[in-house]
């Protein structure tokens, strides 16, 4: 008898809303990815990051044989290892993951410092989704001047008081739904975080366009 064929291409488990809605965001645009349009479960850990980095293996144990890969996404900051580094974390995940079924079909994201990280690109998509258009200084510009951003930096080092600063003085809301239009417009192209790499690369390597 032939072994049952997942229904599903994807499960993600995030640690949080904001993940997940970046995620639905980003994975909306298959062609800008280079993969093939996909189907996809998003569920949220309840212990958070914490959660995913300790207890992914058995919270996606339900799913291993209805979705054909499982992709676990969590900020370094705040998940108890931050001692270690990302890849390390990830690899601590995977182990698990392997352990339990997964093998090459799991993987672990561990973004450092966290999910912020991604949103700070050179993009004006950044700028109008932040409330920042028409803003004098630049966006940039007053981040150089408040400290949050050196002047040779691409990215701030803490890059969700950043995010948070900036909103708070443009009057916009941190929400679940302004980081899925940050997924969906941002372009992909212009992120050149380590851990938003992986997950592209390992994405064409399932999902191949």
């Amino acid at each position: 008898m032939m072994p049952e064929r997942p229904r599903t291409d994807l499960v993600v488990l995030a640690a949080d809303s904001n993940i997940e809605f970046a995620l639905r965001g980003l994975l909306s645009r298959p062609h800008d990815l280079g993969i093939r349009p996909l189907s996809v479960d998003y569920f949220r850990h309840m212990h958070h990051d914490p959660g995913c980095l300790t207890e992914s293996h058995e919270f996606l144990r339900p799913f291993l044989r209805s979705h054909a890969f499982a992709v676990v996404v969590f900020d370094r900051q705040g998940c108890g290892r931050e001692a270690m580094s990302a890849a390390q974390i990830e690899a601590e995940v995977e182990a698990r993951l392997t352990k339990n079924g997964w093998a090459t079909r799991g993987t672990a994201i561990a973004i450092d410092p966290e999910l912020e990280q991604w949103v700070w690109t050179r993009s004006p998509e950044v700028d109008r989704i932040l409330g920042w258009v028409g803003r004098d200084p630049s966006l940039r510009a007053w981040m150089r001047a408040q400290g949050l951003l050196g002047e040779n930096q691409a990215k701030p080092p803490r890059p969700k008081d950043a995010m948070e600063a900036a909103l708070r003085l443009a009057g916009k809301a941190r929400s679940a739904s302004l980081y899925e239009q940050l997924g969906r417009s941002v372009p992909i192209a212009v992120c050149e975080d380590r851990a938003f790499s992986k997950l592209q690369r390992l994405l064409r390597g399932w999902f191949a366009g």
